[in-house]
């Protein structure tokens, strides 16, 4: 029994504007079969995609905090030629560069239009087959428990865990990584920015989610109701959902 991740949830005061940005940032489509615009690769809806982590821009009706993220995307790049093209063609496409203390760094830090930041990244033989988004990076007061927590939740593959940093990628070694990094800074607001977990076809949901809550998950009850998807958080306190089959 594993999950996997199979969406990037993103919220905004107008998804259908933000799913557009990144559907144009990341060379992919946006789709609103629904209240949320969904993005991902190709002109047909395939989802889950079977090797890249889609994006969901979900409506909410607040604005972001002023807060950083605890978690965004690094896009992948293949020259510094192509980290200039792509830069600006996403500040054309409505882009603000961020500063908040980070230096003089190889790579550079963006939000997108409703300010969710994320980095273009310099290019880095790790990232080279990974498609359009490198890596979906997790801030976190310790990468080692943390990576514990994931590489039991998860069906993915943990590399290089030190104090510093861990990663995870898809066993079959296609699509993003996800990245846990320190930071000393405490988790202090909800996160705008999630990862949506889907259970295998064989898998039950009821099941997984107790299994999540043995490693130290736990339940988040943020008004929605009656939904077929499970709030949970890991244990830093980053929310995520697990979702139905169907």
């Amino acid at each position: 029994m594993t999950l996997r991740p199979v969406q990037v949830n993103i919220k905004a005061l107008d998804a259908a504007a933000v799913g557009r940005f990144w559907a144009q940032a990341l060379g992919w489509t946006a789709h609103s079969p629904g209240v949320t615009t969904y993005v991902g690769p190709g002109a047909d809806l395939v989802w889950p995609d079977p090797v890249v982590v889609g994006i969901d821009v979900v409506p909410v009706p607040e604005l972001k905090s002023p807060v950083k993220n605890r978690v965004h995307l690094d896009l992948a790049t293949t020259s510094a030629a192509h980290q200039a093209e792509l830069t600006a063609r996403l500040r054309a496409l409505g882009a603000t560069p961020v500063h908040f203390g980070q230096g003089d760094v190889p790579w550079t830090v963006l939000a997108d239009p409703e300010g969710n930041e994320f980095c273009v990244l310099e290019p880095r033989e790790i990232y080279r087959d990974t498609g359009p988004i490198a890596a979906i990076v997790v801030d976190c007061v310790d990468p080692r428990a943390m990576a514990r927590f994931w590489d039991e939740a998860l069906d993915w593959t943990l590399h290089e865990v030190s104090d510093d940093q861990a990663r995870l990628r898809s066993a079959q070694g296609v699509g993003p990584y996800v990245e846990l990094i320190r930071t000393l800074d405490p988790k202090t607001v909800p996160d705008r920015v999630h990862l949506d977990l889907l259970p295998h076809a064989d898998d039950d949901k009821e099941a997984e989610v107790s299994r999540l809550r043995a490693l130290g998950a736990t339940d988040l009850d943020l008004g929605q109701g009656d939904v077929p998807w499970t709030f949970l958080s890991d244990p830093e306190g980053h929310e995520f959902c697990v979702l139905a089959l169907h």
